[in-house]
């Protein structure tokens, strides 16, 4: 059963307490902060302070959305620096093309469909059923690092469940902006709008105040007040998703550089997906704003690393949750081209995010890796890298990438798994799929048609090669199918191409 909270003293009682006793009994033997250097961490016995960790985690921010990406018209020479001083990853995935599934797999390591958080929290039930939190029972990287003596900050969007599944109950020291809302009813203070408002802000602020600026201000006290301890800052940052809301000196600024763009006499969106428009190129004034005070949040950061004195001690992560979001029936606020689609899509672009790692003294600076990884990894890399041992039970679908980060080892897997039984605002429908080696195949549950591509040739998912390659996409559905068997993944109610009609109808005319 999950954990549940025990009224009595505010604690979490049933197995999730008992996990916890189990698997972090040994790091209680332990001096809070320090680890046994081990093979290639110095002399036998001669201890070493554990590592800071920042993790930068942006909402909808797309494969293309950054200057070292090849953005020509976002400005990130904060985010483009922390590229050249770390290690830039071309073949990065979210573990779902919406957010929440993904942020859960982040906190536990786990495929969304073994977790059975399949969409986005607040989503349709229609044609699946999910559950509506991340359980309790669930021991996140947070508590695991917190048991190591880490200080643990959460700041900005959780979207995990409503209460009691906040983070602070979900091993976070502090809690500053995370509660179940997907996205803030503005982000200006003070951040409320037709009777809607962002309720877990602290007080405080001023008339005008920008909420990508406000979290950052607060992510910065919190460093402030971890001096002398190994600390855990998961700043998860509301930006890029909507409402696009951008400062006005900001939106002025890119509204005249977008008029100075050459080449733009064409339409600027074209209907690739039926009534689902899909924009040509990057143009879009207040996203691109709104870009520019996510890349000056990170600049903060680091500059605040740098002030205390640990920039050579903290990891830096940098990872998005899902694709830029390009495919809706109204104006999409950007473009991912060459990637295929965008959020809550199966296709590269809803899935293949913008990741960097620095980790200073280990990663090489300016490091590109073409390895395929996802957001199931960051746990068990977050546990070597801090030299923890690995936990039973738990990241059981991530691998380490310490290996790759040396410039070494790849992580030894079979493939990569996506799992989507939902309709979306973006066009998609119910669908799986699965990345092995270069080729990556598509199954849609509606009809079970597949499709396949060769990634490497083929970024664009241009050319499907199911009919060309019957026994590639035959090898590749199989183990697709035994995967979703083996950790029991929610399907549609029925399969009965029928439903699939009567729940795609009744999602069209909302």
């Amino acid at each position: 059963m999950d954990g549940r909270m025990d009224t009595r003293n505010g604690r979490v009682t049933g197995r999730r307490a008992f996990l916890k006793a189990v698997g972090f009994g040994a790091l209680a033997m332990v001096a809070p902060g320090v680890a046994w250097a081990g093979r290639g961490g110095g002399r036998r016995g001669q201890r070493r302070r554990r590592p800071n960790f920042v993790f930068f985690l942006i909402d909808d921010l797309g494969w293309k959305d950054l200057g070292c990406y090849g953005s020509e018209f976002y400005e990130t020479p904060n985010i483009d620096r922390l590229a050249r001083e770390g290690m830039r990853f071309t073949d990065a995935y979210a573990a779902c093309p919406v957010c929440s599934p993904t942020r859960a797999s982040i906190m536990t390591g786990k495929y969304p469909a073994r977790l059975g958080i399949t969409q986005w929290i607040g989503g349709s039930n229609e044609p699946t059923a999910y559950r509506h939190y991340m359980a309790l029972e669930e021991v996140t990287i947070a508590e695991a690092l917190k048991e190591a003596g880490y200080a643990t900050g959460f700041v900005g969007k959780w979207h995990l469940g409503d209460k009691p599944y906040y983070p602070e109950h979900q091993g976070f020291d502090v809690n500053i902006g995370g509660d179940s809302s997907g996205a803030p009813p503005t982000y200006f203070y003070p951040y409320k709008k037709r009777n809607r408002a962002l309720e877990t802000m602290p007080p405080g602020g001023e008339e005008g105040e920008y909420l990508t600026d406000r979290l950052t201000d607060e992510a910065l006290k919190f460093l402030d007040g971890s001096r002398g301890r190994p600390f855990l800052l998961y700043l998860s940052h509301y930006a890029v998703h909507t409402p696009i809301e951008s400062k006005e000196e900001l939106t002025e600024k890119y509204r005249a550089k977008a008029e100075r763009l050459p080449g733009r006499d064409g339409p600027k969106f074209v209907g690739v997906y039926g009534r689902y428009k899909t924009r040509q190129w990057q143009d879009h004034p207040a996203f691109a704003g709104m870009v520019q005070s996510v890349d000056e949040s990170v600049g903060r950061v680091m500059r605040k690393l740098e002030e205390l004195g640990v920039e050579d001690n903290t990891i830096v992560i940098f990872m998005s949750d899902n694709g830029g979001l390009s495919t809706v029936p109204r104006e999409a606020p950007t473009c991912n081209l060459p990637l295929r689609a965008g959020k809550g899509w199966l296709y590269e672009g809803g899935i293949r995010e913008p990741m960097i790692i620095k980790w200073p003294g280990v990663v090489r600076p300016g490091g590109v890796c073409r390895e395929p990884v996802t957001s199931t990894d960051f746990y068990p890399t977050m546990l070597e890298m801090a030299g923890l041992p690995a936990r039973r039970g738990q990241h059981v679908d991530g691998v380490s990438i310490v290996g790759l980060l040396k410039g070494g080892a790849k992580p030894k897997r079979e493939a990569i798994y996506w799992h989507y039984p939902h309709y979306h605002g973006s066009g998609n429908r119910p669908s799986g799929a699965v990345r092995a080696g270069d080729y990556k195949l598509i199954e849609w549950y509606e009809d079970e048609s597949v499709e396949l591509y060769n990634l490497r040739k083929d970024i664009g998912e241009k050319q499907d090669l199911a009919k060309e390659m019957p026994e590639k996409a035959a090898e590749l559905r199989r183990i697709l199918h035994e995967w979703r068997r083996g950790i029991d993944a929610s399907m549609p109610a029925s399969g009965r191409r029928e439903d699939y009609q009567l729940w795609r109808d009744a999602r069209l005319k909302r």
